[in-house]
């Protein structure tokens, strides 16, 4: 079944606009969703939805309706992609990326480390995570900085995706890291790539819905807890991740549009957790936060 790419035109503030109206039922609906720029000399940039073909009618009705608000002339673009393994094909032509001390690359770049990096091997399969998004790298770079401010005892990855961030917390010397994702498919892939860079030892694996499973409470609480995941769901599990974070612990949260960076502090500060750095990365924010208010 072909896979068809939905898209309408803009600006990029125009984009960026978009991607806020249809990012909750997008993510409640398992879509994905992305912007990208297209002609930097005319500020043209494209906010494009990928759907299977079977559910392209039903997908560009609700695209319609949310978007029709603010752009009541915006027209729905359909592009029919070739039968090709995306995945496979990006990752042929993906660069390293360096992010603070880490440096995360494919199997065709394994030379580009250098003496004083740390180096990640990962090849992303079916999972999110490659370094490459701004919310990835921005959290690669978040926690080498703690990392340099102290040590932690145990660290929870939640939404793992590639488990390029869990095993970015082993490279820095954790040993009791606990990383989940809702999805098999990427805990499998985690793990493999976990092996791939020999950090299994330091890493327990667990597919996991939010908080639902015992696992938590047996490995918890936890003195850093880092979520990739997006704004809404971060924003509704905020009460079970301050549940689960050890007194002086830090909370890593990504995954976070610019726009949506207040609506995300406000949540966790009514949970006692709150704002001590932001990251900036391309649209997307990193932030740290902490029980500390100083």
């Amino acid at each position: 079944m072909s896979q068809i790419r939905l898209f309408i035109r803009g600006s990029e503030s125009d984009c960026n606009l978009a991607m806020d109206l249809l990012a909750d039922w997008m993510e409640e609906e398992g879509l994905p969703l992305a912007t990208m720029e297209v002609d930097e000399t005319q500020d043209l940039w494209e906010t494009s939805v990928y759907v299977n073909e079977a559910d392209v009618d039903d997908v560009r009705a609700v695209m319609q309706a949310r978007l029709e608000s603010e752009f009541p002339d915006s027209v729905v673009e359909t592009e029919i992609l070739p039968d090709v393994d995306w995945v496979s094909r990006s990752l042929e032509g993906l660069k390293p990326v360096r992010a603070g001390r880490f440096v995360v690359f494919g199997s065709h770049d394994r030379a580009t480390a250098q003496p004083h990096e740390l180096a990640i091997e990962i090849e992303a399969g079916q999972a999110f995570g490659t370094g490459h998004h701004g919310t990835t790298a921005g959290c690669l770079e978040m926690i080498g900085r703690l990392a340099k401010a102290r040590h932690f005892s145990n660290a929870l990855d939640l939404g793992t995706g590639s488990g390029v961030l869990a095993i970015a917390l082993a490279r820095q010397g954790l040993c009791d890291i606990l990383a989940t994702d809702i999805d098999p498919v990427a805990v499998e892939v985690a793990r493999r790539n976990s092996k791939l860079n020999e950090t299994a030892s330091a890493i327990a694996f667990e597919t996991a819905a939010g908080f639902h499973s015992a696992i938590f409470d047996r490995k918890g609480p936890f003195e850093l807890i880092v979520a990739n995941i997006l704004a809404r769901p971060l924003m509704k599990m905020a009460p079970s991740i301050a549940r689960h974070l050890a007194p002086g612990g830090s909370v890593v949260l990504s995954g976070i549009l610019a726009s949506q960076r207040w609506k995300v502090l406000a949540a966790f500060a009514g949970q006692g957790l709150y704002h001590r750095h932001t990251l900036w990365r391309g649209g997307w924010v990193t932030l740290h936060l902490s029980a500390n208010r100083s």
